[in-house]
């Protein structure tokens, strides 16, 4: 222990020393510095050793075990792989929700359809030549704006009726029959169709036999095939297989 001198095991008052042994030789000199930052290494290796001079617990040696340490890396990795689809889950259902409330550009309204109709279409009106009742070659579009009913193969009387009952005025009604033989004459008869309540009707017949090919339209199947064309010549509405006025009623006002 230290001498009187740097007053080593002197009480501050001045009185006698404390009964404490002195420090054993084999430690040497031990000097305390200023700044105790100084002795973290020492304090560092001093608790590495203590922990391996530590006895470890029975529960601790049985999880240092090989197979128990493969065993928590497998589980490790287990936990990983949900937590990371969760979490790609999660983005996916987030950017779709931006995605489907992100103004987009406007959709066109489809074009209604009802059965046995094709495709409503705004397309010109060719100018077929058709033979009319009294034999004289006349254009399809000589009179507009028309309902054209293809009615060759069909029996479209109540069609017809119908059709000329519910157009205004101004509209004309066309029957288009199809190709005559020489023995039955080259033009329907006259009359054929009737005249109703002031309307205009007009009894073509096709001798070529082609104004279902120029309109695109199918074959004769026993049902009528309705054209709407306004003034201008602009198909409308095409129905290619009809036997009712109420496929096309609602686009009547539209001519």
């Amino acid at each position: 222990m230290a001498g009187s001198s740097d007053n080593g095991g002197w009480s501050s008052d001045g009185g006698s020393p404390d009964d404490l042994p002195d420090l054993p030789e084999e430690w040497g000199v031990i000097v305390i510095p200023d700044d105790l930052s100084e002795l973290s290494e020492e304090v560092a290796a001093i608790r590495a050793e203590l922990r391996e001079t530590e006895r470890p617990s029975r529960w601790r040696r049985f999880l240092n075990r090989p197979a128990m340490r493969r065993v928590r890396k497998v589980a490790g990795g287990a936990v990983r792989a949900p937590v990371l689809i969760i979490s790609m889950a999660v983005l996916v259902t987030v950017a779709s929700l931006f995605a489907s409330a992100w103004p987009g550009p406007a959709r066109q309204p489809a074009a209604q359809r009802t059965a046995s109709t094709t495709a409503t279409r705004a397309s010109a009106l060719p100018a077929l030549e058709l033979v009319n009742a009294d034999g004289q070659t006349v254009s399809l579009r000589h009179e507009l704006p028309a309902v054209v009913l293809l009615i060759d193969g069909c029996d479209c009387a109540a069609l017809v009726a119908d059709t000329i009952a519910a157009v205004r005025p101004e509209i004309v009604v066309i029957t288009v029959a199809g190709p005559v033989t020489a023995s039955a004459g080259t033009v329907p008869p006259t009359g054929a169709t009737p005249q109703a309540q002031g309307k205009t009707v007009r009894v073509l017949h096709d001798p070529s036999g082609s104004a279902r090919t120029q309109l695109k339209l199918g074959a004769a199947d026993g049902t009528a095939a309705a054209l709407l064309v306004d003034k201008s010549g602009e198909i409308i509405r095409t129905d290619a297989r009809t036997a009712s006025i109420e496929t096309f009623r609602p686009d009547l006002a539209r001519l």
